[in-house]
Parts: C-alpha cells; structure tokens; sequence
C-alpha cells in the first residue's frame, strides 16, 4: 500500500510499505478520506515516526467483526474506558493512554491503518465521504470547546463574541457560536480569502492587533502568541478567553494594567470526549452547505507534498486526501 513519510525540513514522500495487520482489539480500516490539519505542521517540519494524518474516515476492512463494511472515523485518543476520567465521560483525556492515532501511532495519510476498536465512530448513511471528517476537528474540537464554557458566558448575556484565526477550526468555530446562540461574531485573520468566507457566514471583520472593542467571550483558534495575548488584554472582566489553537513555542506573558486589573477566565480544552458526537453529527447536517464551503480540494495521496505545503501557506482551508 502507499503511505505517506513526513522527513522533516517540510519533505515528503510517498512510499509502498506492508499493509498493516490488526492485532487484538484492533480493526483494519480502509481509508477513504483524510483531512490536512495545520497541526500537523510540525510534523512537517521536524519529521515524523509513524505516519501522520489524524482525520480520518475509512470503511472497516475486518470479516467476521460487527462493524465490517461500516463507514467510520476514526476516534484519534486511544483510552482505558475505566479510569476516572473515562468514566466521567471524558475519553479525551484519559488517566492510562497517552497514544493518538496519527502522532504516536499511524495515522491516516496512507491507504489503510490498524484502528483500536474503542476509537471507531460509526457515521449515520446521510453523511456523505467528503464532508464526513469534518466531525473530528473542525466541528468536534471547536464545538466542545465553546460547550464548555458556555455556563461561564451564555449567550444571552455576552454580547459580541470574537474569533481568532479564520482556519478550520476557526470556522467551526464560527458556525458552532451561531448555532449555539451566539449571533454577534467577530473574526480577526491575516487572510483576506477567509475573512470573505466568515463574512459569507454572517460574521464581522475584527482588525488583527486592534484594541478597540472588548469581548466577553474570544475563542482563540490560531496558535499565534500574538493572538493569545492580545485576547488577555481585550477580554472583558469575568469575561473568557478559551485557547483552542495549538503552539509547541515557549509563550512569555508581558503582564501589564490590562491584564493584571481584572477577573477573567483562561481555559484550554482538548479534542472533544466521544459523549459530544451525536450532537456533532446533528451540527453537520443542520449546516452542511455552509461546512462543504470549507472543502476546497481534493487529491491523491500523489499530490500531498505538494498541497500540504499550498495547506500550509494558507492557500486552502481543509483540503482532503483522497483513496476513493
């Protein structure tokens, strides 16, 4: 089978390798779409062991299991389903597992991958191959992060709202505040071409560095440490600043008066516990014109060297590897 191999110093090839066998509580998967994600950036960068690729969707390829032939994601935290965490509901976050598929196990920019089979998500027939990935990150991560704070800011008593970085998440983000009652959205990026798309979505411009408004609510989904300390200072007292997007850099706060005089919330959250999934699959097909928009290419797996830099350039926002 052919799987992609991330060298480092933004070089990728792509290699025939041995289809992979599943062992004892595993599935084969038989990928059909695999979603670019900026995190896998770094990857990009510094190389990878295994396989990278961490939003996947595929059928499973395994006779004899109940699940063979069903279309399914792929759930990235392997978890125990018995610590304390896991039985709370929170299988993002699990006391016993640290592995996640496409980091420290294989992921999906290959043909087929192993799959423990506690991280399958079966998805409902209606939901079509192209747009399915978009359960995982895009929605998953960006929904889950706006559900847990929302008893800190409802929505009818936090006015404006702002979003930075208008990426994937960004844009589930978007469409997550909107859907959950937030109507007054701001987005603040550096690229005009995702600018225009939230505007298409019903959002505001929020000049990147301003601090001319204050918001009660920013969702942070860019990484940028500028973006993360500008939203510290511009966030309203008992107001909450929810750090979505990702960054491996060191982060220095310069405290200052902005910061220092008042109450505030910073909360960071990961993923999304698998409890949030069917809400997730209801998002998508109450909004599924709207998150097609954000599918703006797909591709062999021949191509990917090329478009994972066109990804990382910010020429396109969720391009999709294609097997089928």
């Amino acid at each position: 089978m052919h799987a992609a191999v991330f060298h480092g110093d933004k070089k990728i090839t792509v290699a025939t390798v041995d289809k992979p066998v599943a062992k004892q509580g595993e599935v084969l998967l038989k990928v059909r779409r695999t979603a670019l994600c900026g995190s896998d950036t770094k990857l990009w960068i510094k190389g990878a062991e295994f396989t990278p690729g961490h939003e996947i969707f595929g059928v499973v390829e395994q006779p004899g299991h109940a699940l063979d032939g069903q279309r399914c994601l792929v759930y990235i935290p392997v978890h125990c389903g018995h610590c304390e965490s896991c039985l709370a509901g929170d299988t993002q976050m699990c006391l016993n597992e640290s592995v996640l598929v496409g980091w420290n196990r294989p992921g999906g920019y290959a043909e087929y991958l192993t799959v423990p089979e506690q991280c399958l998500l079966p998805v409902p027939d209606d939901i079509e191959d192209d747009i399915a990935p978009l359960l995982l990150d895009t929605i998953g991560t960006a929904a889950h992060g706006i559900r847990f704070v929302m008893p800190l800011v409802p929505p009818a008593e936090t006015g404006p709202v702002l979003v930075t970085g208008a990426g994937p998440v960004g844009m589930g983000a978007l469409v997550a505040l909107q859907n959950l009652g937030y109507t007054d959205v701001y987005v603040s990026d550096l690229k005009e071409e995702r600018l225009q798309l939230a505007e298409s979505f019903g959002a505001k411009r929020h000049p990147v560095g301003s601090h001319d408004k204050r918001f009660k609510l920013i969702v942070e989904c860019s990484g940028a440490h500028a973006a993360r300390s500008l939203g510290m200072e511009i966030v309203l007292p008992r107001g909450v600043l929810i750090l979505i997007g990702e960054s491996d850099l060191p982060w220095p706060v310069q405290e200052n008066k902005a910061i220092r005089r008042k109450d505030f919330y910073m909360v960071r959250t990961f993923y999304f516990p698998k409890s949030d999934f069917p809400l997730n699959v209801e998002l998508l097909r109450k909004e599924k014109a709207r998150y097609r928009q954000l599918v703006d290419a797909q591709f062999g797996i021949d191509k990917l060297p090329e478009m994972f830099g066109r990804f990382v350039a910010g020429e396109l926002v969720k391009p999709m590897l294609s097997f089928a």
